[in-house]
C-alpha cells in the first residue's frame, strides 16, 4: 500500500492541504485539495501511446460538484443530477486553460482530468482548488507537463488585497479577479472589477504572482 503523503502551505493567512497515497491509486495521478471544510478531488488518466491518425492533443478536463457535497440531496421533480452545469462548465474551462499550453508540443496522448467536490463549507469556492489540483495530481503522473502551476483569488477590501476572499468578502470586494500561473510565468486571469485604476490592477497581478 502506497503511504498518504501530505503537505500544506499557508496561503494568504489560510492553509492549503494537497494529499496523495489514499484515493484513485490506479490513476496515473491522484490528489486531494482541502481549504478549510472545502475538499476537492482530481485524477489523471492517459493513453500510452496516441490514437492512430491523431494530429491534436485530446486533453478533456471534467468538473462536477454534486449536492452531496453541501450535505444535500435533489428533490421534488428532478430526482437525478444530469449533465453538467453552467458552472461546472466554466470551472472546467478556467481548470483548462492554464494547464493546456504546459505540455510539449506533438504530445497526443489522451489524457483526462477528473475533477470532483467532495465537501463544500459554504464559505470558500472551489474553483482555485481546481487549478491547483489539476497541477498537483498532473505532476505526480507520468505525462509530460511543464508545471507545476498554481492560482490564487484576489479581491480588494478598505484598500487591502484580500487573497482566497470567502463568500462574505467578496461581496465587500471592488475587485474580483482569479490568477493563475507558475512561479516565474502568467499564464491566465480571469475576473472583473468596479472601474479599477491601471496601476492597481497591475498591483493585484503582482500581489498574485
Amino acid at each position: 500500500m502506497n503511504p498518504v503523503t501530505s503537505v500544506s502551505a499557508d496561503v494568504g493567512g489560510q492553509t492549503i492541504t494537497i494529499e496523495t497515497g489514499l484515493l484513485a491509486l490506479q490513476a496515473a495521478g491522484s490528489v486531494t485539495v482541502r481549504l478549510a471544510d472545502t475538499i476537492l478531488f482530481s485524477a489523471v488518466c492517459n493513453t500510452d501511446s496516441p490514437r492512430e491518425g491523431i494530429d491534436y492533443f485530446p486533453l478533456q478536463v471534467d468538473y462536477r460538484e454534486k449536492y452531496y457535497a453541501a450535505g444535500r440531496f435533489p428533490g421534488g421533480y428532478f430526482k437525478r443530477e444530469q449533465r453538467p452545469s453552467d458552472r461546472e462548465t466554466l470551472i472546467a474551462r478556467l481548470t483548462d486553460r492554464p494547464i493546456r499550453p504546459l505540455f510539449p508540443e506533438g504530445y497526443h496522448n489522451e489524457v483526462q482530468i477528473m475533477n470532483m467536490l467532495l465537501s463544500s463549507d459554504g464559505v470558500n469556492d472551489p474553483d482555485v482548488l481546481s487549478v491547483i489540483a489539476a497541477s498537483a495530481s498532473l505532476h505526480l503522473s507520468e505525462v509530460p507537463f511543464y508545471g507545476p502551476i498554481a492560482a490564487v483569488r484576489i479581491g480588494r477590501i478598505d484598500g487591502a488585497w484580500v487573497i482566497n476572499p470567502t463568500h462574505e468578502q467578496r461581496l465587500k470586494s471592488d475587485l474580483d479577479l482569479m490568477y493563475a500561473g507558475t512561479r516565474d510565468r502568467f499564464l491566465m486571469m480571469e475576473g472583473g472589477a468596479d472601474e479599477i485604476a491601471d496601476e492597481d490592477f497591475l498591483a493585484a497581478m503582482k500581489a498574485a504572482q
